[in-house]
């Protein structure tokens, strides 16, 4: 149906019934930032966070692409929804009475809305049936079963509203549609009946079976979940999707336990309903269950969004089915947890229990214990690479390091990705010091290979004036001999680009490596600099011309950079990328004073005694592995390489 136009009224109140952040953290992990709250862009392609949310506000705006608006606008753009359709959306969302401008269209309109309204009202009627059922005389291995065998407390039963489903195949059919007048459509549109394929009629989805009710977090019977009490299979069945419930957006328990998530800034997911019932029953009120899925980012996104710090838990046995089971848990999130965006954490309970299990003979002491030593996912898959493998046997080292490398590779936070590199290096110098900064050389080259010497082949210049040919150049160049001619001849014949690499070589206190260039350089800033100094250059127009003349009388160290006062077609095109030339000309420089310091450092390090220097030893050790990660992030930094360019 074509939706009427809105009154003024209902949009007012929308806007403010609708918080901002709370409609944000359902598609962007955000993290708390004095009195605002950030994230990455999701209009957008980004690394680091420019996305913010002001609460106090209510508006969102993004510093990287200038999105900004209120919570409608943004469901708007992200869904690419009309306006109309976004404003009802968020009032059923947050129950504000709907009004329109089209009087004889409103009656429908509420029609439609009230759907939802009637299947709320027959979820929790099915809800308290179930409990009612679950008192009476059939209904006593049910509770015999939650006593006994879950140990479960009356208060616990009841905060959880757990009940029972009788086993005839029609029992709550009759019950709503005959004894309450409630439609069989509705009943069917809810998940709790389904028709018969023959003869008509319908009977009853859930018959005899434990029932767990599924709730959103505002408290809302929603759907059910159903555990036999016999050997039918499956053991445990979930109400189908419906409008009200989608497996992959809920999570058991958090309305219980979003309370306890905020005061504790962790949330903990367990794989079983019982699990996290066992949990709350046990003052661990921070528990939610994942339905048995893979966990979605819409379920991340909607638990994250009461702990601060972003901290989440995964609770799995400890055997392999466990281990599986934690692995398929992470699904889309993995992501999230390589970008730094969730702490995410492993718990694995000792003797392949489940929660519920370990508490039978453990304290909640114990348990918090446990939960407070979990390692970081990272480090959890870094000790599910390394574990039955003997680092010894070369077989074993090869394909461990090669795991390793694949799993560096992915964490996008360099910060994070150094560290691992450190602690995987560590691992598999298997306790000899000495061989750490070895280790982490090899890690990191390759994560990130260092870049290829260029071999091109260049034929020998005419030199200028006399028709005498300069000694011939080598004909294999390093990287970096043609960076520095490159950025020397962009600075000849480029005048509005040479204060900008003035600024970059001083800011960065690079200096030419090559001799030659050194020599250059020094006559350019001699004639550049009336006084004599490096700064506040003239930049004189005719700076080609007086070098010349001023070369005249070092014919030797002339004829290995005349050729860069004279521009030919090929070097016309590298000019014209003379941003690009220029920043990656910089790079490969610095790339050469940052290796010189790394293989100072690197060998003070090697010279030092670890048992009569450990200060100096560590010292040296973090030095070097500094220039190290200095490296990496240049090489980065280069757009494209300069072997492209000649």
């Amino acid at each position: 149906m074509q939706i009427p136009r809105l009154h003024p009224d209902t949009i007012e109140e929308v806007k403010l019934r609708a918080d901002i952040v709370d409609v944000v953290s359902e598609y962007v992990v955000l993290r708390k930032r004095g009195k605002d709250f950030v994230g990455l862009c999701p209009f957008h392609d980004e690394k680091s966070p420019s996305f913010t949310v002001s609460q106090t506000k209510q508006m969102y705006y993004c510093f990287g692409c200038q999105a900004g608006g209120n919570a409608i606008k943004f469901v708007m753009e992200l869904g690419k929804r009309s306006f109309a359709d976004v404003v009802l959306d968020l009032a059923r969302r947050y129950q504000v009475p709907v009004q329109t401008l089209e009087p004889e269209q409103r009656q429908e309109l509420q029609r439609q809305l009230s759907l939802r309204e009637q299947l709320y009202e027959v979820l929790a009627t099915s809800a308290q049936f179930y409990q009612h059922a679950l008192r009476q005389s059939q209904g006593q291995k049910a509770i015999q079963y939650l006593q006994s065998n879950r140990q479960l407390k009356e208060e616990t039963i009841q905060q959880f509203g757990l009940g029972y489903a009788p086993a005839g195949w029609e029992t709550l059919h009759r019950y709503l549609v005959e004894d309450k007048h409630l439609p069989a459509q509705i009943l069917e549109k809810a998940g709790l009946i389904k028709p018969r394929k023959e003869g008509g009629g319908y009977y009853d989805v859930f018959r005899d079976r434990l029932m767990i009710p599924i709730r959103d977090v505002q408290g809302r019977v929603i759907a059910f979940g159903g555990r036999t009490l016999t050997d039918e299979q499956p053991k445990y069945l979930n109400s189908p999707e419906t409008e009200l419930f989608s497996k992959g957006k809920t999570l058991f328990a958090l309305d219980q336990a979003k309370g306890g998530i905020s005061q504790l800034d962790q949330a903990v997911v367990v794989e079983g309903y019982f699990d996290a019932i066992a949990l709350h029953a046990a003052g661990i009120n921070n528990a939610v269950a994942s339905l048995g899925t893979a966990l979605s980012l819409e379920q991340v996104r909607l638990v994250l969004r009461y702990t601060e710090s972003k901290q989440l838990v995964l609770n799995f046995d400890a055997d392999k089915a466990g281990t599986n089971a934690a692995e398929r848990a992470i699904g889309e999130i993995a992501e999230l947890a390589y970008k730094g965006e969730v702490q995410l954490k492993i718990l694995n309970l000792p003797d392949g229990k489940d929660a519920d299990e370990y508490l039978y003979s453990h304290t909640p002491e114990d348990y918090g214990e446990l939960l407070a030593n979990a390692p970081l996912w990272l480090h959890w898959q870094i000790q599910q690479i390394i574990q039955d493998r003997d680092l010894r046997q070369a077989t074993d080292f090869q394909q461990v390091t090669q795991q390793l490398v694949k799993l560096l590779k992915n964490i996008a936070n360099s910060d994070t990705r150094n560290y691992y590199v450190s602690y995987c290096a560590e691992i598999l110098s298997l306790g000899e010091t000495r061989l750490i900064p070895l280790r982490v050389e090899n890690l990191l080259t390759q994560i990130a290979p260092p870049a290829a010497t260029y071999t091109k082949p260049v034929s020998a210049k005419k030199a200028w004036g006399g028709g005498k040919s300069h000694s011939p150049l080598p004909t294999e160049r390093s990287l970096l001999e043609h960076a520095e001619a490159l950025l020397l001849r962009i600075y000849l014949h480029c005048p509005e680009q040479r204060q900008a690499i003035s600024d970059e070589l001083e800011e960065r206190d690079l200096q030419f490596s090559l001799s030659h260039h050194r020599f250059l350089w020094q006559q350019i800033l001699e004639i550049s600099s009336g006084d004599g100094e490096t700064k506040n250059f003239s930049f004189p127009p005719n700076l080609i011309s007086r070098l010349q003349d001023q070369f005249l009388e070092f014919g030797s160290e002339m004829g290995l950079i005349s050729h860069l006062f004279h521009v030919n077609e090929k070097n016309q095109k590298e000019i014209l990328r003379t941003p690009q030339v220029v920043q990656a000309a910089i790079a490969c420089m610095d790339l050469v004073m940052l290796e010189k310091r790394y293989r100072h450092f690197l060998e003070l390090w090697q010279q030092t005694d670890p048992e009569a220097e450990p200060e100096r030893y560590q010292s040296y050790y973090q030095a070097f592995y500094a220039e190290k990660i200095k490296l990496q992030k240049i090489d980065r930094q280069r757009l494209f390489s300069i072997t492209e360019l000649l």
